[in-house]
């Protein structure tokens, strides 16, 4: 009897699972994510850019070039600008975005495995949207500071710039875009994930397990990146708008405006770099989510298997 005790003592259960660590713990996992892929985002920012009417920016003529024109005369480091911003958007956006999913799977009724799609769709699609205005104000900051071609500029810097010439309503430029970008990748996910992955499991192409799986995001994740693209440029174009002048009214305006100026495959500028971000990014947030819940004691998230984690978090994301 004494010896169960200490065989207890010494394995103690896993802590109940709380909301508000679960969204710390998110967070964490996404900063690991971001400060890996974050030069792609820099990549994509100045792709997205690129022959912005009324504006006088760098021509690249793709990724490749993109990456060594600002490698050569803005150095390595450039790489990173924003950096700081997008650990504070990590943080807000991601956070609530990952770690706020379980809650509202509740709140929707949302947790069983054969649970309609409408209410997957409307438990990610909400935790999605108040990730997005939460976080649009580090959004903002990141984006305009990747886009500078300039020297760098602190983050505190770009606050008060931001601030003085648009107000507290200059922190929230894009949110339109941003919340629509939400609910896209959300619902294109959910609908796409599983399937691909059922197919090439039936198809006898591979095993249930992690290359399946992975093979599944890079397969979703091109449809991710139809779907989101527009959004993402249109996005950008929004948040970093000049300190003294609109360009854009609004979502539906900067579509019309690139449409007509640059031709409706503009709307797809910066598509490889986000597409590439998608799968090492969930791989590296889930690994890091797994790690930091294992150090929190609060086990693993539904099955102490892997590839069962990897699988949940890939619908979850």
């Amino acid at each position: 009897h004494i010896t169960k005790i200490g065989k207890m003592s010494q394995n103690p259960p896993p802590k109940k699972n709380n909301d508000l660590l679960r969204v710390a713990l998110a967070g964490a996992a996404a900063i690991c994510g971001v400060t890996v892929t974050h030069p792609i985002e820099v990549v994509k920012v100045r792709l997205q850019i690129k022959g912005e009417a009324g504006r006088q920016t760098k021509q690249y003529r793709g990724i490749c070039h993109a990456a060594s024109i600002i490698a050569k005369e803005e150095g390595v480091v450039a790489f990173y600008k924003g950096w700081t911003a997008a650990l504070f958007r990590e943080s807000t956006y991601s956070s609530i975005r990952l770690g706020m999913y379980e809650t509202f799977k509740r709140w929707f009724g949302a947790q069983e495995k054969n649970s309609p799609f409408y209410k997957k769709f409307l438990a990610a699609g909400s935790s999605g949207a108040l990730g997005s205005f939460v976080g649009n104000p580090f959004d903002v900051l990141k984006t305009r500071m990747m886009a500078s071609e300039l020297g760098q500029m602190g983050l505190h810097r770009h606050i008060g710039e931001v601030y003085q010439h648009q107000g507290f309503a200059g922190f929230y430029r894009g949110l339109d875009s941003n919340i629509s970008r939400a609910m896209a990748l959300n619902a294109i996910k959910l609908s796409t994930y599983d399937t691909i992955k059922h197919f090439i499991i039936n198809k006898g192409w591979l095993k249930e397990g992690l290359p399946a799986q992975f093979c599944a995001t890079v397969c979703a994740g091109f449809f991710m990146a139809v779907g989101v693209t527009p959004f993402d440029m249109a996005r950008t174009r929004l948040m970093n708008q000049p300190k003294d002048q609109k360009l854009y009214t609004g979502l539906g305006n900067c579509f019309a405006k690139v449409v007509k100026t640059e031709g409706i495959m503009a709307l797809y500028k910066g598509f490889i770099p986000i597409w590439a971000r998608f799968a090492p990014t969930a791989t590296i947030q889930l690994v890091a989510f797994e790690f930091f819940r294992g150090l929190a004691g609060m086990g693993a998230m539904q099955n102490s298997s892997f590839l069962h984690i990897f699988s949940n978090f890939l619908q979850k994301k």
